[in-house]
């Protein structure tokens, strides 16, 4: 069996029961189960959730994503052998310790499959929360060009490219547009200020103005927590994106939750610590693959450049990149998931049929 076929490059074609059309995001799948599926699996498996709460099978694939294209590799290779399976097990990590911690719970219910996750459908909060230790890439390049203030934060002069931080900044960003928020413009991944939350908290999807607070103070906790975990295996976490959002416990309580993914290769920038302090930046992130195909074509401004999407998107779809590049990334995503679980990342063989040979003989929702 060629590696190309333990890749999970399709993941929203799966024979799972649902009424719903799949949601099919660039990496990850959402299958809204049925009424009567959702009820019985909750009565099953007793899971901590009001007996007719929504819930869903969460698919993740193999796909690689950046300057938000799909790329793909020589040989058929339409993604990055076992890169599916070390996000899950990462974000499994830190939702478990977060939770063992008094943070916050998750999305995720049961975990049937290392590319799998029963979750339960939450109401999202409509930002992308942004926590950054240094300064690096796109704040850096408008530091660089004479900007000083991000989010209703003012950064003093002299900074240096990817120089720790005098503090934590908390950077958020829309997630969505949103159409009506006075200074906000209309359109996705726009930067904000904690003021702007604040005064349109609804508009966020907040349930209080308190729970703003709450955001800041559950972003800080996680951030430290992974912080502090990564420095035990030398490795300095840069920053992250978090996202957060609502769900009800079986008790018909509300709480604010930690949701999609956390602390991973995909959503952080981890730099390699050895490879710091000799005065090198050594990703163990995505970060490293963008930089590569920044790299690897000859006029970067493509990626770089909103208004160039249709070329970009032509880039994505008719170069296929070497094998070589996918593999190395494979490894960078695999050894940082080995570091931080202390588990071994295993490739399945076939992922759609185990994935349907599981959720069909334990959970009932094939067919």
């Amino acid at each position: 069996m060629s590696l190309a076929d333990q890749v999970m490059a399709v993941n929203n074609n799966l024979p799972i029961r649902t009424e719903e059309p799949v949601h099919s995001g660039k990496v990850r799948s959402v299958y809204w189960l049925n009424a009567a599926d959702s009820a019985r699996l909750i009565a099953e498996r007793g899971y901590d959730v009001p007996a007719d709460a929504p819930l869903a099978i969460m698919v993740i694939s193999d796909r690689i994503s950046a300057f938000d294209c799909i790329w793909h590799g020589e040989g058929g290779m339409h993604g990055v052998p076992g890169k599916g399976a070390a996000l899950n097990a990462i974000s499994n990590y830190w939702f478990q310790r977060f939770r063992q911690q008094g943070l916050a719970d998750s999305h995720i219910l049961d975990i049937p499959h290392p590319l799998v996750w029963i979750v339960q459908k939450a109401r999202p909060v409509k930002i992308e929360a942004i926590a950054r230790q240094y300064i690096t890439g796109s704040m850096w390049r408008a530091y660089a060009d004479g900007e000083r203030e991000f989010c209703g934060i003012r950064l003093p002069d002299g900074l240096q490219k990817n120089q720790k931080l005098p503090e934590l900044l908390i950077t958020p960003s829309t997630k969505g547009i949103l159409e009506g928020v006075p200074g906000v413009p209309a359109v996705d991944d726009v930067n904000i200020s904690r003021g702007d939350i604040d005064r349109h908290f609804a508009a966020f999807n907040f349930s209080s103005r308190d729970d703003v607070d709450r955001y800041e103070t559950l972003l800080r906790q996680g951030f430290e927590l992974i912080s502090a975990r990564l420095a035990e295996l030398d490795q300095i976490f840069v920053d992250t994106k978090f996202e957060f959002g609502y769900v009800t416990d079986r008790a018909g309580e509300e709480k604010l939750i930690y949701m999609d993914e956390v602390g991973t290769p995909d959503s952080s920038r981890i730099w390699d610590g050895p490879a710091w302090r000799d005065g090198r930046v050594l990703e163990n992130s995505k970060e490293g693959f963008r930089q590569v195909l920044l790299q690897h074509f000859p006029d970067p401004d493509i990626l770089l450049n909103k208004d160039r999407m249709p070329e970009r998107q032509a880039l994505a779809r008719d170069n296929a990149l070497p094998t070589e590049v996918l593999m190395e990334l494979s490894r960078t995503y695999t050894g940082i998931a080995e570091k931080i679980t202390g588990h071994p990342v295993v490739l399945a063989s076939n992922p759609q049929a185990e994935i349907i040979d599981v959720l069909g003989k334990r959970y009932d929702l094939i067919g």
